[in-house]
């Protein structure tokens, strides 16, 4: 029972979030753009920082609703949805709300490439329980750090829960770049490269049309693709531009697939 009202303390604690995100889009108002001559949307917001939010979630401002909110504060939380969310073990959830109440010293994502970096340096997967542990302890409890993205809060809840800590906006500044320095890629980093290789793979299959695509699927692994493009001599290179060559060249890749298929169909 006390798992359990825990689980349900923190659930609130996020939907009161998604509650005040969403207070926030209610507060649009349309204004003309004169340089721009077209309408935009301007806002009076309280909790969020809105124009950041709607850039980086690539927000509809014209269809923002309260599933909507509640799936944006799910994700700042470190998990793909709400219904995600309100699914998980106590731990993760307290996990996530550790990630929202310190976006200001890490993005989501570069808690990820951490923590995956420390499992694989130890060849141990940590629980939940033991992720919210490093988490405290190298980050929660640590200042000095301090987030490449954006702290997208104007109001910072601190202990007790009563209390809010106002925060001065400011300007957003641009994002530092990830940076591939190690090779061969592992984890997450290399997941985030096979499915960019196997959507213009399966992008490819379709606009060209080859005459055996099952020979060629057969043929294709992305893994090996991968390791010919990014090669050492090109390190450290931008996270964004790699993932671009790799879309950039598998078109030449593909073709030497299509003709070693059609040279086995030959035989």
């Amino acid at each position: 029972m006390v798992q359990k009202d825990c689980i349900m303390q923190t659930i609130e604690y996020f939907k009161l979030q998604a509650k005040n995100l969403h207070k926030d889009f209610k507060t649009q108002k349309p204004y003309f753009d004169s340089e721009l001559e077209r309408d935009l949307f301007e806002y009076s917001p309280t909790f969020f920082d809105i124009d950041p939010l709607i850039t980086d979630f690539e927000i509809d401002e014209n269809n923002f609703t309260r599933m909507n909110a509640l799936h944006i504060i799910a994700k700042l939380a470190g998990f793909t949805k709400w219904n995600e969310m309100v699914k998980a073990s106590e731990w993760a959830l307290e996990l996530g709300k550790l990630l929202f109440d310190n976006m200001h010293k890490i993005r989501t994502e570069d808690w990820e490439f951490y923590i995956r970096d420390v499992e694989n340096q130890h060849g141990v997967l940590f629980t939940n329980e033991g992720k919210f542990d490093i988490f405290k302890q190298v980050f929660a409890d640590v200042d000095g750090h301090e987030t490449t993205g954006w702290d997208y809060r104007l109001i910072r809840y601190v202990e007790p829960s009563d209390k809010v800590k106002k925060i001065k906006p400011r300007k957003k500044k641009k994002k530092k770049a990830v940076e591939i320095t190690v090779l061969p890629m592992k984890g997450i980093r290399l997941k985030k490269f096979i499915e960019v290789a196997n959507w213009k793979f399966e992008d490819l299959i379709e606009s060209m049309e080859p005459e055996h695509p099952e020979i060629i699927r057969k043929l294709w692994d992305p893994e090996v693709y991968i390791n010919q493009v990014i090669t050492p001599d090109k390190l450290p290179i931008d996270r964004n531009y790699a993932l671009s060559l790799v879309e950039a060249f598998l078109i030449h890749h593909f073709i030497d697939l299509d003709d070693m298929g059609d040279n086995s169909d030959a035989k």
